[in-house]
């Protein structure tokens, strides 16, 4: 029998088998018919169409200026750019919710092949590598959180380099070590907790290899171990290098323990693991009633339902008893670390409820900066399968069998106690009658994995391994459709979503888009923003075209945020936040972003009720709400002849504006060169604004004297700006934008985005010691020519407002704003 596998025949048996039930288990996706939702659309769909017609109309797509008025998406590692998605995006230029269904769901194909190589490798049984490469691809969260699409793709790249870490330990090869050091540097360049788990894992298995073949082994690894290190390391060095600096100047706090323990798994969701649907999150004529549900009062516990989903199948979690509990099997020297390293990531996953986790968070690196324990059972499932496998490869290759019937009896009667388990907690929950039917096909579906259990022994002889992957296949593939499937989290109706296609006929998205249009060389380019228009809506700018002052993303600058305002989305109304620099839609600040059209489901006065009559005008009314003009919002670029000094962190704290005409003085934090007179100055200059793309300004400016051109985007270090070909310095204007010094007469500014060359500056200030050390400079006082301070700019009051807060509500990802949020 095992020539037969070493034949390759088998193995290939096996994948052609794996693909199948893979198309199969995923053609409600491929079809069309139905599509991911949730941050799979409203997040992702809008960044790999960025990424898209940024590259087929032939800009960078490093930096947004759709969201956020400007984003910096070469270091956001959600922008997909170092993923992947970029070949999607290269071959397709508006790529489809099907063809980014596909692509997401690709990556569990590759996972689950490279779960057959790890088991090809080894010699085991192609049932056995089938049944894993089933588990990895569509057991537990792989399944039931596919439309986290950066955990999804850590995965599995962690699937890639699991198998290729084992291969390069195995032939002490440098070409896989290279190889493996690739994809574990793919793995992190989104980085999730899955990610620093996956890496925890590769770890585990280099420690436990070298554990078992003592002085021997260590030497013959260390070559290829060096390898693929330098392969990660240079795989990841610069992404992460920008997505550090970035999560630096976010709005991310540090994840304490209490906060991170409220993203734990209850140990009543592992009930799941052999009763599916046991809380009526799959059936939509049951309301959820298990932990993370008000019924519980688990008001200490953040996650949405989906996220305590760990089934396996039938089958595995079986095997898992019996034999691999009932025979010892998982103690073999050949998963003993899996079986150790699975144990360690269930007590991960349950958090705050056993002390490992607490022991996790203070000694292990990068555990601090993720708030939510439960995505360890991304790595259960992985573990699970790599676990049921080789148990199944064992029941198939043992020559000598022994009975079966006292183990199968055992197995029985643990999953009978189980299954009675799950009942008794519904019993206590009042939930019952709702129980039943779940239970009950949990019940059959165990009668079936016992079942064929037996006929897998009794199958013996060259033709088993044919038998067996065609069994297997059928009724594991089954069975994870039945209980994994598509559902309200994982697949909802493509028309939902409509507002995200390019060629939506959306009544809102052309209202804005003719409202937005200007005609060539205007200095205007409005924003607008999408005040509470539901989940989807919130990135749509970024397929659209135009401007949104907010968006959806778990990384903002927080510069920007302490003066305008943000959270993650803005999906509802009340997610709006006020600050004391914008308590209004009428306000400074709204008219400096250019903020001139507000898209709301609900009137305007309901949000913002500061507004006078008259302040916003209603231009247009859509199915979808009612869209306000802000008539005084000011243009993109502008000339102005003045300048002022002020505080800019004082003015955000304290929501005061300088009495002072925006389009006769512009506010810096630092004095100009000469040549500008301070304070208001009247001026008469022709502005055009010649060239607007991602990453390129370029505008032409025409005046009888000097000044300053001004340009409403966000200030950012990595943007550089050029006078008529010669570099000029950018000076942060009116608290967030930028602003260029000019002589009078005509020129042309270039502004273009350097994030290389940025952010290698910005490093090498950070560690650059100070010339003079134990030298404590006085903070300059910047005086005009009377030489009186700058703080003589007399403040008028601003309305009052709320400040805003950090947004905890749960998310995909959460970076902080810390070193370590690199490993978010």
């Amino acid at each position: 029998m095992k020539a037969v596998w070493r034949s390759g025949s088998s193995y290939w048996l096996a994948a052609a088998l794996f693909c199948c039930a893979w198309v199969a288990l995923c053609w409600p996706w491929l079809s069309g018919a139905v599509t991911i939702p949730f941050d799979a659309k409203a997040h992702f769909q809008a960044q790999i169409q960025f990424l898209a017609q940024a590259l087929h109309s032939g800009q960078s797509p490093f930096w947004t200026h759709n969201v956020f008025a400007g984003s910096p998406q070469v270091a956001d590692p959600q922008s997909l750019i170092f993923s992947p998605a970029i070949l999607l995006a290269l071959f397709n230029p508006s790529p489809s919710f099907r063809a980014v269904d596909a692509y997401v769901l690709a990556h569990l194909l590759v996972g689950g092949l490279a779960m057959l190589m790890f088991f090809r490798d080894r010699n085991w049984h192609p049932a056995g590598a089938l049944l894993a490469a089933l588990v990895f691809a569509f057991g537990a969260s792989a399944a039931w959180r596919v439309q986290h699409v950066g955990q999804i793709a850590s995965f599995a790249f962690f699937g890639l380099a699991f198998w290729l870490t084992a291969r390069m330990l195995q032939r002490a090869s440098l070409r896989y070590g290279l190889l493996a050091g690739f994809a574990a540097g793919m793995m992190v360049l989104e980085p999730d907790q899955v990610a620093l788990l996956g890496a925890y894992i590769l770890i585990g298995m280099v420690v436990a290899y070298w554990l078992s073949e003592g002085w021997a082994g260590l030497r013959e690894s260390l070559a290829p171990i060096a390898a693929a290190c330098f392969a990660g390391i240079v795989t990841i060095a610069v992404p992460l290098l920008w997505t550090w600096l970035f999560a630096e100047a976010t709005t991310r706090p540090a994840i304490d323990l209490v906060e991170a323990g409220r993203g734990s798994l209850h140990p009543a969701s592992l009930l799941t693991a052999f009763v599916g649907d046991l809380f009526g999150v799959r059936d939509p004529s049951v309301e959820f009633w298990g932990p993370y549900a008000p019924d519980w009062n688990a008001k200490e516990l953040f996650l949405s339902k989906n996220m305590g989903q760990v089934y396996l199948g039938a089958l595995p979690f079986l095997l898992l008893i019996v034999p691999g509990l009932t025979r010892g099997w998982l103690w073999d020297r050949a998963i003993r670390p899996f079986t150790i390293l699975f144990v360690l990531m269930v007590l991960f996953a349950l958090g705050r409820y056993t002390p490992f986790f607490h022991l996790a968070y203070d000694y292990l690196p990068g555990v601090k900066v993720f708030r939510r324990p439960a995505d360890a059972t991304f790595l259960i499932g992985g573990l699970g399968a790599v676990l049921s496998g080789y148990l199944l490869h064992r029941i198939l290759s043992e020559e000598k069998q022994g009975t079966i019937w006292r183990d199968l009896g055992i197995g029985a009667g643990a999953i009978a106690l189980l299954i009675g388990l799950a009942l008794l907690v519904a019993r206590q929950a009042g939930h019952l009658g709702q129980a039943w039917l779940p239970s009950v096909t949990a019940a059959a579906w165990f009668a079936t994995a016992l079942a064929l259990l037996v006929v897998l022994t009794r199958w013996r002889g060259a033709a088993a391994p044919l038998a067996a992957s065609l069994i297997v296949t059928g009724v594991v593939a089954a069975d994870l459709a039945a209980n994994n499937g598509p559902n309200e989290a994982t697949a909802l109706a493509p028309e939902i979503y409509d507002v995200l296609r390019p060629e939506t006929k959306n009544e809102t998205v052309a209202v804005l888009k003719k409202l937005t249009a200007q005609p060539v060389d205007s200095p205007r380019r409005d924003r607008v923003e999408l005040l509470g228009m539901g989940f989807e809506w919130p990135n749509a700018g970024m397929i659209h075209g135009f401007d949104h002052t907010l968006g959806y993303n778990p990384l903002r600058l927080a510069d920007f945020s302490e003066a305008v305002g943000t959270r993650d989305s803005i999906a509802a109304p009340g997610e709006r936040v006020f600050t004391p620099l914008f308590p209004s839609y009428r306000c400074r600040l709204a008219d400096f972003l250019g903020l001139r059209y507000i898209a709301t489901r609900v009137p305007i006065g309901e949000v913002d009720h500061s507004l006078r009559a008259g302040d916003l005008k209603l231009v247009a009314y859509t199915k979808d709400g009612y869209i306000y003009e802000n008539p005084r919002a000011l243009p993109r670029v502008m000339f102005v002849g003045g300048w002022e000094l002020a505080d800019f962190e004082g003015m955000k704290s304290a929501g005061k504006w300088p009495d002072a005409d925006p389009q006769r003085v512009v506010l810096l934090d630092q004095e100009p060169e000469p040549g500008v007179p301070e304070g208001p100055v009247a001026s008469n200059a022709e502005v055009k604004l010649k060239r607007y793309r991602n990453t390129v300004v370029e505008i032409e400016v025409t005046s009888a004297q000097a000044g300053f051109v001004v340009l409403n985007d966000i200030w950012h270090p990595w943007w550089k700006a050029e006078l008529d070909g010669q570099e000029v310095e950018i000076l942060k204007a009116n608290v967030l934008f930028r602003a260029v010094q000019v002589p009078a007469g005509t020129h042309k500014i270039r502004f273009s985005f350097h994030p290389l060359e940025g952010a290698i500056a910005e490093l090498r200030d950070r560690v650059t010691p100070p010339e003079e050390e134990g030298v404590v400079a006085e903070a300059p006082t910047h005086s005009g020519p009377s030489g009186s301070p700058a703080t003589r700019i007399q403040p008028v009051p601003a309305e009052p407002a709320a400040r805003p807060a950090h947004d905890m509500a749960a998310h995909d990802m959460l970076p902080p704003a810390s070193a370590m949020s690199v490993l978010r």
